[in-house]
């Protein structure tokens, strides 16, 4: 069953869509603001996400950035704003669509139907093996190149699995925090610092010398595999 987040501040849109969506059977989870939305959808991964772009709090170009660190989900931008830059700011940071308020219930519909349409998500590798570790993501294990077991706490796993679920891509500070820690966490990089040191002692042949966490001084971090283990 698909599962679609509303993120709308006006209650009675949020009310509107729901009890149309779920009639036609789509599961919905609602958000108020866009950090209820960000908190929401790493909480309970949808598949589609309707986005409202003028949001108290962080906005919902905010929210899209957010979510496109970590999901190529489709997001369909729903707003009373109807100039072409409010439509380009909001495609240009990764939504798939705008839908323009005030809207009719049966045109939303469809272009839920064609996000989904064009939608095809890869297939995902519950299993990372390179030469020091092997990763099963679907039993959330690890074990070294000795077949020993490595402990991570639940915070190390969660930075673990949001890098290697995007090898060779930079995961930004603001995107690990929010992603691992939630919405309201962006400025506290002496965490990732901490647990990535940690992290690195654990996992890395050298840690001192990291040769898949890797630091991007001042932008975040990404993982980079093995690109010659079977």
């Amino acid at each position: 069953m698909t599962r679609i987040l509303v993120v709308d501040d006006e209650a009675q849109i949020r009310k509107a869509l729901s009890i149309n969506l779920t009639a036609r059977g789509y599961t919905v989870d609602v958000a108020a603001t866009g950090e209820e939305a960000l908190a929401v959808a790493a909480a309970q991964h949808p598949d589609l996400v309707l986005l409202d772009l003028g949001l108290p709090g962080i906005d919902g170009v905010a929210v899209v950035e957010g979510l496109r660190g970590w999901t190529a989900v489709p997001i369909i931008m729903l707003s009373a704003r109807d100039t072409e830059v409010d439509k380009v700011r909001a495609l240009d940071a990764g939504a798939d669509d705008y839908v323009t308020k005030p809207f009719g219930m049966n045109e939303v519909l469809a272009r839920v139907r064609a996000a989904q349409r064009r939608y095809h998500p890869e297939a995902e590798e519950p299993v990372i093996v390179t030469a020091a570790f092997r990763i099963d993501l679907g039993q959330k294990t690890i074990t070294g190149s000795d077949g020993a077991h490595v402990h991570l706490t639940p915070i190390e796993w969660a930075i673990v699995e949001a890098l290697v679920r995007h090898p060779g891509r930079l995961i930004t500070q603001r995107q690990l925090l929010q992603q691992v820690w939630g919405p309201q966490y962006e400025h506290e990089t002496n965490y990732l610092r901490v647990h990535l040191a940690a992290i690195r002692k654990k996992l890395e042949p050298v840690p001192g010398q990291p040769r898949y966490f890797v630091t991007e001084p001042g932008m975040g971090y990404r993982f980079e595999p093995d690109h010659d283990v079977s």
